[in-house]
């Protein structure tokens, strides 16, 4: 037996999956109703205030909350989103903050699983870890997650970009074996001096493409360093806000950078 939602967490688990954009359409709604025997009383509102009458008086004809649950498993059943994974995973992030506060979660396999119910909101945001499911999603370098994992488990965007974006600087300090920092870094790292050999190189140089090709990741990592690490770095969090999707394309850029940097040769320069 589950025990009965209280009155906020039933309503937000409606909120979810009656969400105007994100959420189930009027029609899957019906449907699922219909195939957990649940009354859908009041078709014609909206669809979460619709959702919200249906399951509510259901829990209270039952006592509990059992065959809320079973609506819920039934609309995050994973064969229903083989089209659509990343709708998955952000209908389920979302599920798993409400329900961390009474002990559940949903798992992966679209399983209820039950723990320690949630007390504060960076609890709950912690358990649904949706910023780093996204990145596990893009195969995001594993640096990336190594260098940021508290802040990444927080959701904590800030603070993630900023570690991600230092540990770039500190995978090109041990390779080069250099101590300089951002631009200087970069340029005493990469820089093409008259000999035509740099310390690292980001391919054979060999053709004027090739030289074009490095020359352009070398930008690459002084507008990583000059837009956020730099910039981070002396501006208050809240004077610099970030949301997920910046999050996610400032992390994805990291990983990018550092996949690059795995394969650099060392040209023996010093």
């Amino acid at each position: 037996m589950v025990a009965s939602f209280d009155d906020q967490t039933l309503r937000a688990i409606c909120d979810v999956l009656g969400d105007t954009s994100g959420g189930l359409t009027g029609g899957e709604m019906g449907r699922l109703l219909s195939d957990c025997a649940i009354s859908d009383p009041n078709p014609t509102l909206t669809k979460r205030h619709r959702l919200y009458e249906a399951l509510s008086s259901r829990q209270k004809q039952d006592g509990c909350a059992n065959n809320v649950v079973a609506f819920v498993l039934r609309a995050m059943q994973p064969v229903r989103y083989v089209q659509d994974h990343r709708l998955f995973e952000e209908r389920r992030a979302r599920l798993n903050e409400v329900l961390a506060f009474a002990g559940l979660s949903l798992s992966a396999s679209g399983q209820l699983e039950r723990g320690t119910p949630a007390t504060t909101i960076p609890e709950a945001q912690e358990r649904a870890g949706r910023l780093r499911r996204a990145l596990q999603e893009r195969q995001v370098h594993g640096d990336v997650l190594r260098f940021c994992r508290a802040e990444l488990l927080q959701d904590n965007y800030f603070h993630a970009v900023f570690e991600a974006t230092k540990s770039v600087a500190d995978k090109i300090r041990r390779l080069s074996q250099l101590s300089s920092d951002g631009a200087d870094l970069v340029d005493q790292a990469f820089g093409i001096p008259g000999t035509g050999h740099p310390r690292l190189a980001f391919n054979s140089l060999r053709s004027d493409t090739e030289k074009s090709e490095h020359r352009g990741f070398m930008n690459l990592l002084k507008g990583l360093f000059g837009a956020f690490r730099n910039t981070m770095a002396h501006a208050p969090r809240i004077q610099w806000p970030i949301n997920e999707q910046d999050a996610l394309d400032i992390l994805t850029l990291a990983s990018l950078l550092h996949r690059r940097l795995d394969t650099a040769v060392k040209t023996g320069v010093t």
